[in-house]
């Protein structure tokens, strides 16, 4: 059972505090924070007059253009853009920067290693809420200089002529971000222990000009990602280099997902199957390796056919993400999949337009939808309908998955992550699936 254990840890560290009560886990500590899907009543994104399919609609169409992230020539070390897109993303999570804190809502994203926010003073800001973030009021703000090791990380730099580090973000949808690389305090609240978490000089970009497609209640990103600029990276040994989240349902609107840290992150016990992370062609994302998916008993192997997989099982060819809903397989493969659905399921699929989404059938009282097992490299996931079925209107369901329009590649969506506790292992690089009812773990 997810029950943490809290003690009070004080580390004398200069003026900083590790302020949380925490479980001692291997000398490491734990703490969970709560992960606030948009369209959830707790999210200032959440809108009242829209029904849930046309929520589901919406997070079917921020898919397709999310998932534009992860093709090759986005990911192209050549390319300036961020793999992501901004604030469109489906979970934000509260973080306080500086010295007071000042609580800023960011997009929580695998996808990124970057984090940053607005900054005053402001000289092309985007519109936004909440109250921009003044690093002159912050007694713990320090810019970094231009030789500084972690300015020397980032592609994209400028020197200012008081050698500062300036940083340049631009995203997929040429939304930009640009301004100073900095160090501050990030202070989370713990929802398990109810006390706050400090640490202290982490990296981030105070933002002085933002412009885009960005959203006025969001405050920036925080990146999750693999690089070292992310706040997973950065916390490091603290955090004994795990982290884990549990998404609740879209039914469940007045949970939150939740988002935990150090040993609280520590996935085990019956039921949990485990992969290796690995590599494709970045650093910054986190790949698993596709060998199959079965549904029933009907096993289907995945052979690329993509020239630019070279069968290197080290190799991954499936991201998985906190920012896509939808499943993305393989061009080659997911017509496999559709057919054996096809024949396993009791119906003839309803024909019309609905969305993208390719295989959809009417709801009745004798509609049987077979559980699917997705086969990783040492891990057979079983998805059920909740993971795999979304209801598109009233009285019709469609498959959550979607070909992926980049060969050899493929995208495990949140929808088919609700209800198991994924565990990232940087450390052991192994990523680890529990089913789990999350809306108990609140």
């Amino acid at each position: 059972m997810f029950t943490p254990l809290c003690i009070v840890i004080i580390v004398i560290a200069s003026i900083y505090q590790f302020s949380c009560s925490v479980a001692q886990c291997n000398n490491h500590g734990g703490f969970t924070v709560d992960l606030i899907h948009r369209d959830s009543p707790l999210s200032p994104f959440y809108n009242p007059s829209q029904s849930p399919s046309e929520r589901l609609q919406n997070a079917v169409r921020r898919s397709i253009i999310h998932a534009n992230r992860f093709k090759s020539s986005a990911l192209s070390p050549n390319t300036v853009q961020s793999s992501i897109t901004v604030n469109k993303g489906e979970y934000h999570m509260k973080i306080a920067l500086g010295t007071p804190p000042v609580q800023i809502l960011a997009l929580a994203d695998t996808g990124s290693d970057l984090i940053w926010t607005q900054c005053n003073p402001c000289y092309g800001c985007y519109q936004q809420r909440a109250p921009l973030f003044d690093p002159q009021s912050s007694s713990t703000y320090r810019d970094l200089s231009c030789s500084s090791e972690r300015c020397e990380v980032l592609r994209f730099r400028t020197c200012s002529s008081s050698d500062v580090c300036q940083y340049s973000y631009q995203y997929d949808d040429q939304s930009y971000t640009n301004g100073n690389l900095a160090t501050d305090t990030i202070t989370m609240e713990s929802s398990t222990c109810g006390e706050t978490v400090a640490f202290p000089e982490v990296v981030f970009g105070c933002g002085h000009n933002n412009s885009g497609t960005f959203e006025e209640d969001g405050s920036g990103v925080i990146g999750l990602g693999r690089g070292s600029m992310s706040l997973v990276s950065q916390l490091g040994s603290s955090i004994d280099g795990k982290f884990s989240y549990c998404l609740v349902p879209t039914s469940a609107e007045n949970q939150s997902s939740k988002m935990s840290f150090g040993c609280d992150a520590v996935v085990s016990g019956e039921g949990v199957v485990s992969t290796p992370m690995l590599f494709k062609s970045t650093d910054r994302l986190y790949y698993l390796r596709l060998e199959g998916i079965s549904v029933g008993d009907c096993k289907l192997e995945y052979k690329s056919h993509s020239p630019s997989d070279d069968s290197d099982e080290n190799e991954g060819n499936i991201v998985i993400d906190s920012g896509t809903p939808l499943t993305f397989l393989p061009p080659e493969f997911y017509p496999q999949l559709e057919s054996a659905l096809k024949a396993a399921i009791n119906q003839e699929p309803v024909s019309g337009h609905h969305g993208s989404l390719r295989l959809c059938y009417r709801k009745t009282t004798d509609l049987v939808l077979p559980n699917i097992t997705v086969h990783f490299t040492g891990a057979d996931v079983v998805l059920t309908p909740l993971n795999t079925f979304i209801d598109w209107e009233d009285d019709i369901v469609c498959l959550a998955m979607l070909p992926y329009d980049d060969p050899g590649l493929g995208i495990f969506g949140t929808f088919s992550q609700v209800n198991f506790l994924v565990g990232y292992d940087i450390t052991n690089q192994k990523l680890s699936f529990k089913p789990t009812d999350c809306t108990k773990l609140q």
